[in-house]
């Protein structure tokens, strides 16, 4: 049997195995790297031996290296610049004081907990200073922290995953090296691998962001796979003329393209999420595959303890320290203090540290790459599995009512959007048409590019945070497909969807089924708003509501039929609170509402509304001679179509 896994057979078994084993990490709800580390355990040589890292030789190195380049890459893309440097001060202390407070701390529970000489103690203690993207943006998403302490532990991540593997690196030449002149040299090599990474990354990411914005130069479609081909180049050209600089190369051209106006950031962070998950379920498989039972179990007590002063003494020694003069409240520092859970960067470092350590002629590469996989697996399932307690206790989770998601950046989306802006809300668009995103960009709209009916692109939207969803498409089977999604898998409280009049004996039963409401209170020509809206043929104004006269069977008088009048009412503000006017709702006296007609049809509407106990609202405005005087509101200019 074992003659038959070749190199071939052990990367397809690996590539698969790492993504049944994140399935089912995301269906048991439990950190995926877990589960991974186990699947690498039990199909590797030791157990059914259906991966074989070994068969790979030195190309193990090379899948190892380009991999983590595309995940550190991927890292990069979703940073942003501006949030990055409203906390530069608090980051930078993390990445440079922390990273050394760290490596000390794990330099020396090396050397006296485990008993280790310097040249195992110190690429140790350099090993553990990295945290990652790709397993404490899991976390981030899961946990919803406030908005200052997600950027600064993203923005770690990612910095502290490059300068932590150049450091690793040097730490390990110099303490290879046989002479002073060698260790001087391997020494002078941290600046400059760092310079080089970060030059070529931003040079090349430049380059690479200025070819994709110009259009026709990169045919449609191709733009995410030409991307990719030219990051890879970049890092080995990186390695080529500095070893173990490219990772520092990956990731500065990930956070520069990231920030460039290319036109299409989002088609490409979501083709890079995709592979970044395929990526590293075979990394991780691959990796763990190369660690023996018997060296982690070797371990004993001392390594536990290793791994629990890491944890509870090094980490916030490091986060005290990093923090000083900062304005995060204790909680907040608290909270970093507990979290920094080791990923896929420390994983594969130990690996190439445990051949570069044997062939050296050191004894104990094998127990350092275990002990690695040990603080990776603790830190991961502890840390991170509780992250979301601590977060609870320490009162550090953002707030559960950010505002509503728009699903729809078309015309009838955006000027639905625009309104709750006004009246208050945040929003937040999502479309899976990269033009209707450019459009709302354009128009000063935050949109999310996705798949709405993926219950991944409502997690970036941040839906369970959300105090509502209004699917607003003109397709009536993607509405009500998002809005089961969003009520019933991710709890959002209030959701409803736009339906077309054609249909609704149909719809209707469908609606009550999933417990949501109708937009617009009223089915309604969706094709035709849009339409109208797009071409400035549409009005809006703000009218209240006054009664008390009801109707004969008590029902306050409300919406208008679209048989006898044009008119849709978009939002409702009761109480200083906004919200999408759906059927559900019954006015108030008070309540005021934002409501839309066709250009040529305003009296018609007006004259309705005024039958109907709604008057327009009228605002105190000072005339020339400063004497107040009441006026009519005009359709609310800033959010006219």
């Amino acid at each position: 049997m074992p003659e038959l896994i070749g190199p071939g057979v052990t990367v397809a078994v690996a590539l698969a195995a790492g993504m049944v084993f994140q399935v089912a990490a995301r269906h048991l709800q439990v950190p995926g790297i877990v589960l991974l580390l186990l699947a690498g355990v039990l199909l590797g040589p030791e157990a059914l031996g259906l991966v074989r890292p070994e068969t790979l030789g030195h190309a193990l190195e090379i899948v190892v290296g380009m991999c983590v380049a595309v995940i550190l890459f991927e890292g990069g893309l979703n940073l942003s610049v501006d949030r990055l440097r409203r906390e530069a001060v608090t980051l930078r202390r993390l990445v440079t004081v922390g990273a050394v407070i760290t490596a000390l701390g794990g330099t020396l529970a090396g050397r006296y907990i485990m008993g280790w000489s310097w040249e195992l103690a110190v690429p140790f203690g350099t090993l553990v200073v990295v945290t990652g993207p790709t397993v404490v943006q899991p976390i981030l998403r899961r946990v919803r922290l406030r908005p200052q302490l997600e950027t600064i532990l993203e923005g770690e991540a990612v910095l502290i995953d490059a300068l932590g593997a150049v450091a690793a690196v040097v730490a390990l030449e110099v303490v290879l090296a046989t002479s002073m002149t060698e260790a001087a040299t391997g020494f002078a090599g941290l600046p400059g691998r760092l310079l080089l990474g970060a030059g070529l990354g931003l040079g090349g990411g430049l380059a690479v962001g200025v070819i994709i914005r110009r259009q026709r130069v990169i045919p449609e479609g191709l733009e995410n796979v030409f991307v990719l081909s030219l990051v890879l180049v970049l890092f080995e050209i990186s390695e080529a003329i500095l070893p173990e600089s490219g990772i520092m190369t990956a990731a500065m051209a990930g956070i520069t393209v990231g920030n460039m106006n290319t036109g299409i950031q989002k088609e490409l962070k979501e083709f890079k999420e995709q592979l970044t998950i395929m990526l590293l379920g075979l990394l991780f498989v691959l990796l763990a595959a190369t660690v023996e039972i018997a060296d982690v179990i070797a371990l004993g007590w001392p390594g536990i303890a290793t791994v629990l002063v890491l944890m509870l003494v090094v980490r916030p020694a490091d986060v005290a320290i990093s923090t000083m003069g900062s304005d995060l409240s204790l909680q907040e520092r608290a909270f970093l203090a507990w979290l920094a859970p080791r990923g896929i960067v420390a994983a594969a470092v130990a690996s190439l540290f445990g051949q570069w350590l044997q062939d050296a002629g050191i004894s104990g590469g094998a127990e350092l790459q275990a002990l690695v996989f040990m603080v990776i697996a603790v830190t991961v399932l502890v840390q991170g599995g509780l992250a979301g307690a601590a977060a609870s206790v320490l009162g550090v989770r953002r707030e559960t009512d950010e505002g509503w998601i728009v699903v729809g950046a078309n015309a009838l989306g955006r000027c639905l959007a625009k309104i709750l802006r006004a009246a208050g809300e945040e929003i937040m668009l999502v479309d899976s048409s990269a033009d209707n995103c450019q459009v709302a960009e354009d128009e000063g709209l935050p949109v999310v590019f996705g798949n709405a009916t993926e219950e991944r692109t409502l997690k970036r939207a941040r839906a369970p945070l959300r105090r509502g969803l209004v699917a607003v498409t003109t397709n009536e089977a993607v509405n009500l497909i998002v809005a089961a999604s969003a009520h019933e898998e991710l709890g959002v409280p209030s959701v409803s969807v736009a339906l077309n009049q054609r249909m609704r004996e149909i719809r209707g039963d469908r609606v009550k089924q999933l417990g949501v409401g109708v937009l617009f209170g009223e089915y309604a020509d969706l094709e035709y708003w849009n339409h109208e809206l797009l071409h400035g043929n549409i009005d809006l104004g703000r009218w209240r509501y006054e009664g008390p006269d009801e109707s004969e069977d008590g029902a306050l008088p409300g919406l208008a039929s679209q048989s006898r009048v044009q008119l849709l009412p978009m939002v409702l503000v009761r109480d200083g609170q906004a919200s999408p006017v759906e059927n559900r709702v019954e006015f108030e006296p008070g309540d005021q509402v934002y409501f839309a007609w066709p250009y040529r049809g305003g009296e018609r509407a007006g004259q309705w509304l005024a039958d109907n106990g709604w008057r327009p609202v009228a605002e105190l405005v000072e005339d020339e001679e400063g004497e107040e005087s009441e006026q009519e509101s005009a359709p609310a200019g800033d959010v006219r179509p």
